[in-house]
């Protein structure tokens, strides 16, 4: 293959949202004065200068119930008056939520026949069984049992999936496969990215695009890696941040409630992310953790997991496939990096029955499943209530806070459940 440097996009038609009674946003799911809290806890981490900007999506039932807007998505520095809001179709990097987005794509070659999770990597990628790496599954890669959780690929060479393959090919074991579980944060997913190009004979970002997102009406929602020619979109992805100091100050405008002296406040505390200007990192679509999108194309994305593989009318999987898929395959065993057991599927992790659980929220039933990206988000669905939820924030931040809060935003969605 040639050195790629622009994903494989067509400029979207922009779409005009149709008009949405307020009397039917919740379908009665919810007590709404509980939804209030929700909501009033998340303008509190603005307000304090937790973060800088967040959206919420929820969706039930194959549509989309409510998104709502917190904050900027870009500070302006100069004038921090003219700093840009969060808005419906403000697009997120969205770190390791795009690990659902290949797992779907692997579920369907799956069901297509075209690959097995039983199968090695190198029945697909004749050089990978160097170093001792001739025995790993697509099994044990999509749940982070392969034994190499920190091997990389040189930013370098994302851009060329030639230079990738050989890297992947290259990595070296840490311990045993299948000896233990813990969170391979991209190395596995670029190994499963040349093996999605092996069988398609696709880049990896088009095969995402082309079998997932247009299909599901999605592509204008979620991105494998950003367009490089296109104003439409990157004029709505957001900025991403964090704070200055690892030492948090609570804002003085909290207690004020001055929406405008916050945002003053946070050009002052938060500094950009190097992600926020890197093209490499924007348009490379790294498999593990580089795609972009808005959180109501995250929920939606659940919504066909949750209505038994059907999106809009329109089988993409079945049902046989996501039970398949959508299973604790890893018990009790603690994730290493983690520190607890994670009780992981083929992408997603369940809530299971342990204390704690993290981003899922330790309220939630025990097949509520969903994914995180890195210090910023999480989406989730409950396939009891065909109900799922995104939270996407553009701030990113450490633990133990990061990981505390998510718990409390899920949680609180669950208390705002009217009981069955």
């Amino acid at each position: 293959m040639t050195a790629l440097h622009s994903p494989f996009y067509v400029e979207p038609t922009p779409k005009v949202p149709e008009p949405i009674d307020p009397e039917l946003l919740n379908k009665g799911l919810f007590n709404p004065l509980d939804l209030v809290r929700l909501w009033d806890l998340v303008q509190s981490h603005i307000d304090e200068g937790r973060y800088t900007g967040c959206q919420i999506a929820m969706a039930h039932e194959g549509e989309v119930l409510m998104v709502k807007n917190f904050g900027w998505s870009r500070l302006n520095t100069l004038n921090a008056q003219e700093s840009l809001p969060v808005q419906d179709d403000t697009l997120f990097l969205l770190y390791s939520n795009t690990k659902m987005l290949i797992a779907t794509l692997l579920w369907k070659l799956f069901e297509q026949g075209r690959l097995s999770f039983n199968d090695t990597v190198s029945t697909y990628l004749k050089d990978f069984g160097q170093h001792g790496k001739e025995s790993i599954t697509l099994f044990q890669l999509i749940t982070h049992q392969a034994g190499f959780p920190n091997q990389e690929v040189p930013q370098d060479a994302w851009l060329d999936h030639d230079r990738v393959l050989k890297a992947v090919c290259d990595f070296h074991l840490e311990w045993t496969p299948g000896s233990k579980v813990s969170y391979h944060a991209l190395s596995a997913h670029w190994v499963l990215a040349m093996v999605i190009e092996k069988i398609t004979q696709m880049d990896f970002r088009q095969a995402v695009q082309e079998m997932v997102l247009k299909p599901l009406g999605l592509e204008r929602d979620l991105y494998m890696g950003l367009p490089a020619k296109s104003s439409t979109v990157l004029q709505n992805v957001a900025y991403l941040y964090e704070p200055h100091s690892a030492i948090f100050k609570p804002l003085e405008s909290a207690a004020s409630n001055n929406r405008a002296l916050t945002c003053a406040n946070l050009v002052q505390s938060m500094k950009l992310r190097a992600e926020s200007n890197d093209t490499v990192w924007q348009t490379a679509g790294v498999p593990g953790g580089g795609a972009y999108g808005t959180a109501k194309g995250m929920a939606l994305l659940y919504q066909m997991m949750v209505q038994g593989g059907v999106y809009k009318g329109v089988r993409f999987l079945s049902e046989k496939t996501l039970a398949y898929a959508i299973r604790n395959y890893t018990g009790d065993r603690v994730d290493l990096m983690m520190g607890m057991p994670m009780h992981r599927g083929l992408g997603p992790h369940l809530r299971g029955h342990s204390v704690h659980i993290r981003g899922l929220g330790t309220l939630s039933g025990p097949n509520v499943f969903g994914h995180g990206g890195v210090g910023t988000s999480y989406a989730w669905a409950d396939p009891e209530r065909k109900f799922s939820f995104a939270y996407i924030t553009n701030t990113r931040l450490a633990d133990p806070w990061h990981s505390k809060r998510l718990e409390r935003v899920s949680n609180d969605v669950q208390l705002a459940f009217k009981s069955t």
